[in-house]
């Protein structure tokens, strides 16, 4: 069996496909376009949201922190995804905070547009609303791996899932490189970066990857999926 992506991705992308064009004309039209760069915060945890952002280039990592300062990332959004809606959906603070992988551009709808395109968008309404069932699907897969998984399982699932974020939409196959710093794939993997070096360096020797600096070109997803044990 291939692997799904589907139960570890949001699939945000689909809340704009095929939306009616008078929804669609609406949407455009709320839409102020951003430029984020790396490292910029776009919202903290425990702050009511300003509005909603589509990712138009680039990465944002969702995270979490604890009372020590340790990261916990929780997601990782890619290029035409949307996110910073739930919240206002339900009129919350962010559970958790958003920033910049790298250099963004992002178009942000802001809380009163989007409260506007919620009275007037049925369609998109319900693509929400779907999309938040899944996003819940999601994170409860994410929960069940990386607390019953060892730490060699959940880098190996870590990277299958960086190796199909960073592919993007392209259909051709070919080595993908994952280019996030240490820090940050630890954090996903939920363990330290000396643990996290200390695998990659195993699947380095056994061929399954190669590194170019902070690069991981990933040679075999095929073997982080056994490894993994995803079935």
């Amino acid at each position: 069996m291939a692997f799904s992506i589907d139960k570890y991705h949001f699939n945000s992308e689909s809340i704009i496909e095929n939306l009616p064009d008078a929804e669609l004309r609406l949407l455009k039209g709320a839409m102020k376009e951003i430029e984020a760069k790396k490292n910029k915060i776009l919202f903290r945890e425990g702050t009511f949201p300003k509005g909603v952002y589509i990712l138009k280039k680039g990465k944002v990592k969702i995270y979490k922190t604890n009372k020590e300062g340790k990261q916990a990332v929780i997601y990782i959004f890619r290029k035409g995804e949307i996110f910073g809606y739930r919240p206002l959906l339900c009129n919350e603070a962010h559970p958790a905070s958003g920033a910049a992988l790298e250099d963004c551009r992002i178009s942000f709808i802001d809380k009163k547009n989007f409260s506007l395109l919620l009275d007037q968008c049925p369609v998109l309404v319900r693509k929400l609303l779907v999309n938040l069932s899944h996003e819940f699907s999601v994170l409860v897969n994410q929960v069940m791996i990386f607390s019953q998984q060892p730490v060699r399982e959940r880098v190996a699932l870590t990277l299958r899932i960086l190796n199909e974020k960073f592919r993007g939409d392209s259909k051709i196959i070919f080595p993908v490189t994952v280019n996030l710093s240490r820090e940050d794939i630890a954090h996903y993997a939920g363990t330290s970066v000396e643990t996290l070096v200390r695998v990659l360096r195993q699947f380095k020797d056994d061929e399954i990857i190669r590194t170019q600096g902070r690069k991981i070109i990933i040679l075999k997803p095929k073997a982080l999926e056994k490894i993994a044990e995803f079935y």
